[in-house]
């Protein structure tokens, strides 16, 4: 079943498949420029902690439909990432120690995708606290203290994305209302209650996936093309992911079509992951390079592109992985609709248009190198947005767990946020 892949299970299997390219190499550096976290909780921005402890995960007896592969799990309270970093070549688990190895894995891209950084970031402000708890023997007041001190250290890692901001807020929020409803509980019981809330947030990702998949799957006609970009898959999120959600279910009803990737420069999510998620879970995906859009949209190949976004503006501008926005301008000038799929915490009523996102720049050596190999001259300038802003007006529609908004964007993306 295809809805298998991230789904959070706390059994994880895969394998190492041989030969296969180094990816993810040139990430960029973490710790630069980061906040302080909170007493107790070590320093951050002195270069990426040790790496926690890593697992190796075996399926040598499975076939790809049969493997549950979960981008993130919370068991035993711990939190443990897959490190898509070493994806598709080795599928390795990796046990978070630290909200600083919580910042670095997520600033090194080991977990991506706007929902997934949301959940891995509300179980995140969580990594080793109850050992601080007693360490320090933190009060309710000062747990709560320390909460907002981890929440605003993560939100520094990667800004564009609102679901990040979203989820660390909710945690903080949730906390304080908590002490305001209950200041007698117990240390214990806060803690308690605040893990309860990490899993409802990461239990609530997976459901908004299948809304939105239940909210596209009629766009997908038999025999049709649908090009993707970057990945907003499985392993964007704890669920079948958002842009993929609809492929999911429209394959799950026996819909037969064509999936076209974008391998996505310069860290290669679409080849490297989304073309191996959907090709391991069966679904008929052929991988293109950025630069071939234009030409399999003029041969009429493609009759629906279906991408993920970051952040959702209040006017519908959307930022997603950068080249989102080429793609939308080239299915413009071929008359191919292009959707946006995301759950309603992508969308940021604060942010009143795409010009006012910030849109992060990483690390001159993802362009430089591909994989381990040196592609540009030593000492060259280098331009590397992580996302662009593509305008609403080249937004057909925004697919939601809440249904398919459509322009007017501002009037209905208020109202449909209010009816929530």
């Amino acid at each position: 079943m295809a809805d298998r892949l991230g789904s959070g299970a706390d059994n994880m299997a895969a394998r190492k498949n041989d030969g296969a390219g180094q990816p993810g190499q040139g990430a960029g550096q973490p710790g630069q420029g980061a906040g302080q976290p909170g007493q107790g909780a070590g320093q951050p921005g002195q270069g990426a902690e040790p790496a926690g402890q890593t697992t190796e995960l075996n399926t040598q007896a499975a076939g790809p439909a049969e493997v549950s592969v979960s981008t993130l799990r919370w068991t035993g309270g711990e939190l443990y990432l897959l490190d898509q970093t070493r994806l598709p070549g080795e599928i390795i688990e990796e046990k978070q120690e630290s909200v600083e190895q919580v910042w670095d894995s997520i600033k090194q891209l080991k977990v991506r995708g706007a929902p997934a950084i949301g959940v891995a970031g509300a179980y995140g402000i969580l990594v080793g606290l109850d050992r601080l708890i007693k360490e320090k023997g933190l009060s309710v007041h000062q747990i709560q203290e320390e909460l907002q001190k981890r929440a605003d250290y993560l939100e520094t890692s990667r800004p564009t994305a609102v679901n990040l901001s979203w989820a660390v807020r909710r945690m903080v929020s949730f906390a304080r209302n908590l002490l305001q409803k209950r200041p007698d509980i117990s240390g214990k019981g806060f803690s308690d209650a605040l893990v309860t809330e990490a899993v409802r947030i990461n239990e609530e990702d997976i459901e908004l996936c299948r809304g939105i998949g239940e909210s596209g799957r009629e766009l997908i006609k038999g025999g049709s093309g649908v090009l993707t970009h970057c990945n907003a898959g499985a392993l964007a999120t704890s669920g079948i992911g958002t842009a993929t959600a609809p492929m999911y279910m429209a394959h799950q009803a026996g819909v037969k079509f064509r999936v076209y990737a974008d391998e996505t420069r310069p860290l290669l999510q679409g080849a490297r992951l989304t073309s191996w998620e959907l090709r391991r879970s069966g679904l008929d995906v052929t991988l293109l390079t950025d630069n071939m859009a234009a030409l399999v949209m003029s041969r009429k190949m493609i009759d629906l592109v279906i991408v993920g976004t970051d952040r959702v503006a209040a006017n519908g501008d959307v930022a997603n992985k950068i080249g989102t926005y080429g793609v939308a301008v080239l299915a413009k000038h071929f008359g191919i609709p292009f959707y946006v799929a995301c759950p309603m915490s992508t969308v940021d009523l604060d942010t009143p248009t795409g010009d006012d996102i910030v849109i992060e720049e990483r690390d001159p050596e993802e362009v430089l190198h591909f994989g381990k190999r040196r592609t540009g001259p030593e000492g060259m300038k280098v331009f590397n947005p992580a996302f662009d802003v593509t305008p609403h007006e080249l937004v057909s529609g925004i697919i939601t767990e809440a249904g398919i908004i459509t322009a007017p964007y501002e009037e209905n993306l208020k109202k449909r946020y209010g009816s929530l």
